[in-house]
């Protein structure tokens, strides 16, 4: 990260900042014309325990309205912005698909690239990546936000999904991205009992030989089976953020980072006893 290394151990957190009106969690939404918020929000989530920033300004929850280019630019470099310079000292990742935003939010004072379509979405995305030389998020997907949901079929999910994972990894170590990160993709074109799978093989996921990051937090996989909402599915995205950490995941990417350091620290204590 420009010359810094970023440690995964113990994990790092990974705090959610969406500019955009229509995030599945509302509690999430802010407004790119309110930075003052935005500053505000982001200062909770790194005194609450984040490590990390996550900037996305183009909702991937499924149905979700397209935004054009020239709108997410408007909504997440001027946030980008002002973290870089309010918190210097902490890293920046821009949650976007297009290579254009990407490239941008990089100039602007991102650190981490963090691709929902796993380089699907835009073809130029890996070549983005090789230029900036910054560690790069590749998350498996299938189709679009408006479609994956239609794209669940698979042979066996866990074997599959590293399959296609694995190419795309030889790909950018071809191209000379030497830091990527996996995320294997919940709720991205799989169906409930495919999350839990995914989540039940997570070790596997390590002889990928690169660090893995998981995006559970307040998801409808947790509010379905639980039959309640993503406001009151706290508790159960700690219940998998736990079970992923006992599994070696190095990074959480969450809303609601105090309930994922407690996670943290109470499993690290777990761990250490095992060794």
């Amino acid at each position: 990260m420009r010359g810094k290394i970023l440690r995964l151990e113990p994990p790092l957190v990974m705090g959610i900042l969406n500019i955009t009106p229509d995030s599945f969690f509302a509690e999430s939404r802010l407004r790119t014309d309110d930075l003052t918020q935005i500053k505000e929000r982001a200062a909770r989530l790194l005194a609450e325990g984040a490590d990390i920033l996550d900037v996305g300004g183009y909702s991937t929850r499924p149905g979700a309205a397209q935004v054009d280019p020239e709108a997410e630019l408007e909504r997440v470099i001027p946030v980008i912005a002002l973290l870089a310079g309010a918190f210097p000292e902490t890293p920046i990742s821009i949650d976007t698909f297009r290579a254009d935003v990407a490239t941008a939010a990089v100039a602007a004072g991102a650190h981490i690239v963090n691709d929902v379509s796993g380089g699907t979405l835009d073809p130029e995305m890996f070549s983005a990546v090789a230029a900036l030389q910054v560690p790069y998020v590749l998350m498996h997907m299938r189709g679009t936000p408006a479609t994956m949901n239609t794209l669940t079929e698979y042979n066996e999910v866990t074997a599959d999904v590293m399959t296609e994972l694995r190419e795309k990894i030889f790909r950018l170590r071809q191209m000379g991205v030497s830091d990527v990160i996996v995320d294997p993709g919940f709720g991205f074109a799989k169906t409930p009992e495919q999350n839990f799978s995914l989540v039940a093989d997570l070790e596997i996921f390590h002889t990928l030989d690169c660090p893995i990051l998981l995006g559970v937090s307040r998801k409808s996989t947790i509010v379905k089976t639980l039959g309640t909402t993503a406001e009151n599915a706290l508790n159960g995205t700690t219940v998998l953020n736990t079970l992923a950490l006992m599994a070696g995941v190095q990074i959480l990417r969450v809303h609601d980072p105090k309930a994922a350091r407690e996670a943290i620290l109470l499993t690290e204590k777990v761990k250490k006893i095992k060794l």
